[in-house]
């Protein structure tokens, strides 16, 4: 994304490429853009909102715990916030994209610290937080240290202590 005046705008070649991998003629492009701008004026969505977007679209979850998780999804650049490209290059990725690169999204969730490979602990606070969020307090349930450890052993293939995005895409 661009700026002129110092207002968000689209790019023709953000057009272009979104053009080409979400299906949607230019036309939509710049319509969902105007759509997103009306919503977040300044170009940019923070967490807040994207919670606020998130209980929204999930109104029968607890997505409190998982809403920082998914976040880094959508936050490639890592700069705390998402804009109108970095959504839709994730949204249209998970409705239309191939598995694998839906595999390589869903792996930037269990990367918490975003270095490239997923670490037991990082396996298990997921754990632990979707649990929150599916609110399953079921006794007939494993625990949740024996899913997380019963799960990474299976994606760590080469027992180095990372899921690394081959072995997690492998295992999935």
């Amino acid at each position: 994304m661009g700026s002129k005046n110092g207002k968000p705008m689209l790019r023709e070649e953000d057009i272009t490429q979104l053009a080409q991998t979400s299906g949607l003629d230019r036309k939509q492009v710049e319509e969902h853009f105007n759509g997103f701008m009306a919503e977040h004026p300044n170009g940019k969505m923070n967490k807040k909102e994207f919670a606020k977007m998130l209980s929204k679209a999930l109104p029968k979850q607890d997505v409190s715990k998982m809403e920082k998780h998914v976040f880094r999804v959508y936050d490639t650049n890592l700069d705390g916030f998402i804009d109108f490209v970095e959504f839709m290059v994730v949204y249209y990725v998970m409705a239309d994209g191939s598995p694998e690169e839906v595999l390589l999204k869903i792996f930037r969730i269990f990367d918490m610290n975003s270095d490239g490979v997923v670490s037991k602990k990082e396996l298990t606070r997921l754990v632990k937080d979707m649990y929150g969020m599916i609110k399953s307090e079921s006794p007939e349930m494993e625990s949740k240290e024996i899913v997380a450890k019963s799960a990474f052993a299976e994606m760590d293939k080469d027992t180095d202590g990372k899921i690394t995005t081959e072995e997690f895409i492998s295992a999935c």
